[in-house]
């Protein structure tokens, strides 16, 4: 205690001497030093302070974070628009404040709290001692937390907070972002990610209380409260019978010959996705060796992202050609997306897109409703869902099958809520995503899930091997079926806000104040919506049926030659992404034809909306 005592002394000192002569940034810095009690990310506001580094203390103490598609993310570090421990207490006690307001037995059902494997030495920072510190601040409160005692895959904390009834929920990750970034997810009662009001109102109720409370660094709580349960065998045990209701072919599969190969990406997914195989009677799947354990460094790969593709699949191609298995899965760091790769007759890998493996899914969850269906079961109850920047395949599907197809905005957290909106009014979900290899099957959690998508990508495989059918020639079924849908999906990296924001504004006053382009280069354009303002020249009212999204950037273009294209900002990382799908009917089936329109409308669009060069855009790199 003394020892502190003596090091509050000392910044008290420090801040005496070093003033910056800017009134908000001596507050801030004042606030920093008498609230944050870890000593590393202290002295690195220190080591600035000292160094007269005054633009990146402003930088990092005059801003705070916000709530965007995935909860509050950011690098971690020293600072309020960073993650490190103080920030994650003032978060914490602005939702015990906000859940307070909200939930009169809140201290009778209490909170779900999880973490993935992520850490940052230098900020002596990792998702298990931030999972930690949210625990204690609530415990000191009296309230109950279930603190699973291990990491976990993201999807758990959801399935959970519905499970055990609890409040709402917290993870902590930052998915499948870079390795210094972390984050902070939160889930409603309804097991699904918080959308607006909760979010503003949170954020409301930290910047209310961001002075840290006599007991939120108190992690000895977290050892000694009778009030933290450890919820991990038991969600595991029911989640793992859960996802038997998705399972449709299990002794077909405990006989396959299909070998499969799984990466977890150094970080949560190895021991549940072996879990989730056996659950549906398969032979457990054989693990990439170097990315089996939890690594924060993601050292094998250059991003832990497996939507990048074969560049980070590298390591699981190689292991299935050794082993000779046709199928690789990945799961993300965190076990809530899936990429999949699929060796082809000439000796090529095939990595499938989000688009293309959500037509497989959509294909399939169908086709299984179908044939177990009860006798009094109708159609028109069923819905499919998908974000609106995702393939409109699903809706094709629909279309000629008969049941609901529903588009929400980007992002997980929409389709959660109105997943839960339809199961309450009676309605079957059998299956929902976006384009960012996010997927659901079913509907035990109201969230993507990798786990549960790994298996059944698995169960599927095995089915049409028995049939002698790849999964890519089942693709090509689906699509010869309900039509061919070439999407094609990639970002530029922008790293100067008012430049994005720019190339928005000119695109809302083309030509002239408020009209948007009618035409890029040579391409007709038929209607514009714009999210973020809430116009839409499709509909009657011109207002867009989809809730507007003020904090966020995106237009899309319906084009005459039936492309749909869409511009938006990304909700946790510096990114300008761009989505293109041309969406032909059945009988148009001159793939080289739709792929070549398709080509020339992306080049116009970038060239014409984005304008790379000039802006100082940089391009993805492949």
């Amino acid at each position: 205690m003394a020892e502190n005592a003596e090091g509050d002394l000392n910044s008290n000192l420090l801040h005496a001497l070093y003033r910056t002569g800017d009134p908000q940034l001596d507050t801030a810095i004042g606030q920093w030093l008498r609230w944050d009690k870890n000593p590393k990310t202290k002295e690195q506001i220190e080591n600035l302070l000292r160094n007269g580094m005054n633009k990146e203390l402003r930088d990092r103490l005059c801003s705070r974070m916000t709530f965007g598609t995935a909860g509050l993310r950011s690098a971690m570090g020293a600072g309020f628009c960073y993650i490190n421990d103080l920030t994650v207490i003032q978060s914490t006690q602005g939702m015990y404040k906000y859940l307070e307001k909200c939930f009169s037995d809140l201290k009778q059902r209490g909170l779900v709290v999880g973490y993935d494997t992520r850490g940052q030495v230098t900020s002596s920072c990792s998702s298990q001692r931030l999972a930690k510190l949210t625990t204690a601040v609530l415990l000191a409160k009296g309230v109950p937390v279930y603190l699973f005692s291990r990491y976990v895959p993201t999807p758990f904390v959801p399935y959970a907070v519905q499970e055990l009834k609890a409040v709402a929920g917290v993870m902590i990750t930052a998915s499948h972002n870079p390795k210094q970034d972390n984050g902070y997810k939160v889930y409603w009662e309804t097991g699904a990610q918080i959308t607006s009001p909760h979010d503003k109102e949170i954020l409301k109720c930290i910047e209310e209380c961001v002075e840290p409370w006599s007991g939120s660094w108190n992690d000895n709580l977290v050892d000694t409260s009778p009030l933290k349960r450890d919820p991990l065998e038991d969600i595991c045990k029911r989640y793992m019978e859960d996802l038997k209701k998705i399972c449709f072919y299990r002794e077909l599969n405990s006989k396959t010959t299909l070998k499969f190969v799984h990466t977890s990406f150094h970080g949560v997914g190895h021991d549940y996705v072996q879990l989730a195989f056996q659950a549906f009677g398969f032979k457990p799947p054989i693990p990439v060796p170097e990315q089996k354990d939890p690594d924060p460094d993601f050292s094998t790969v250059k991003c832990p992202n497996p939507e990048e593709g074969e560049s980070v699949l590298e390591l699981s191609l190689r292991l299935a050609e050794r082993e000779n298995a046709r199928i690789v899965l990945a799961t993300d760091p965190d076990a809530d997306r899936l990429a999949v790769a699929e060796l082809q007759e000439n000796g090529h890998w095939k990595v499938f897109t989000g688009n293309e493996l959500a037509a497989l899914f959509g294909w399939w969850m169908f086709d299984c409703w179908k044939k177990n269906k009860s006798t009094n079961a109708n159609v028109k109850n069923v819905y499919m869902l998908a974000t609106t920047v995702s393939s409109k395949i699903l809706k094709a599907i629909a279309l000629e099958e008969g049941f609901h197809f529903e588009e929400t905005l980007p992002g997980f957290k929409w389709i959660g809520s109105r997943i839960k909106n339809l199961l309450e009014n009676g309605k079957e979900v059998l299956f929902a995503f976006e384009e960012s290899i996010g997927f659901l099957c079913g509907t035990s959690v109201l969230d993507k899930d990798g786990v549960s998508a790994a298996v059944v990508v698995a169960e599927m495989a095995s089915y049409l091997e028995a049939m002698n059918v790849t999964l890519n020639e089942q693709l090509i079924k689906v699509y010869e079926t309900y039509g061919y849908h070439m999407s094609k999906t990639s970002y530029f990296l922008c790293y100067d806000p008012p430049t994005i924001k720019n190339i928005f504004e000119r695109l809302r006053n083309f030509d002239s104040p408020k009209e948007y382009p009618k035409f890029c280069g040579a391409f007709t354009i038929l209607h514009v919506r714009d999210v973020t303002t809430g116009y839409d020249s499709s509909q009657p009212n011109k207002k867009s049926v989809l809730p507007v999204s003020k904090n966020s950037q995106m237009i899309t273009f319906t084009f005459q030659n039936g492309c749909v294209a869409t511009l938006r900002t990304s909700g946790t990382e510096p990114k300008i992404k761009y989505y293109a799908e041309m969406c032909a009917p059945p009988d148009q089936s001159d793939i080289t034809l739709l792929e070549e329109e398709l080509k020339k409308l992306i080049e116009a669009l970038i060239e014409n909306f984005l304008e790379p060069s000039k802006n100082g855009l940089i391009w993805r790199s492949v």
